[in-house]
């Protein structure tokens, strides 16, 4: 099952290091999902890859009371997101959502698009099927905010890279 850490923002990927090279065992699988997005660096585009949720790591175990006490040992997490006393493993549509956007890297990439009117239209990337879910569109920093439901059931706003191609009447 797919847990969420909270950590400190910023000590995602080190924590991320140090359960890895300390804490898990061979069935475990600890990550921190990334989205690819550009950047303009001395007049040309640069692609690098952007915390898709800040502050965040996640976890895929079994035994999530035995990772509890594990994670005990790791100076920066705060806590193992709960309902209640039970430690709350993701919903299935969050891990799909994890799967098809990030596929087995955990990596969403960029998406391409146009505008028409007032839709945006998705030609290709993980961001085709959820157009839908666009609020707002940066063109300058070529990213979307999609809002979604996550961390149980929250809306959860979520930037991913968006480039639009054009702009059609």
């Amino acid at each position: 099952m797919w847990y969420v850490v909270q950590v400190m923002s910023g000590k995602e990927h080190n924590i991320t290091e140090l359960c890895r090279t300390y804490l898990l065992d061979e069935e475990e699988e600890v990550f921190v999902p990334l989205y690819e997005r550009k950047k303009k660096i001395r007049g040309k585009w640069e692609t690098y890859q952007a915390i898709l949720f800040p502050g965040y790591v996640f976890f895929m175990t079994n035994q999530v009371e035995d990772l509890f006490f594990r994670l005990k040992k790791v100076n920066g997490l705060t806590k193992v997101l709960r309902t209640g006393e039970d430690f709350t493993p993701l919903h299935e549509t969050e891990v799909k959502f994890l799967q098809d956007f990030g596929k087995k890297e955990h990596v969403v990439e960029m998406s391409i698009g146009y505008i028409e009117g007032d839709q945006v239209i998705i030609t290709s990337g993980p961001m085709t099927d959820w157009h839908g879910k666009v609020k707002k569109i940066d063109r300058h920093k070529k990213t979307a905010i999609l809002e979604i439901e996550f961390f149980g059931g929250r809306l959860t706003e979520v930037t991913v890279g968006l480039e639009i191609v054009e702009k059609r009447a």
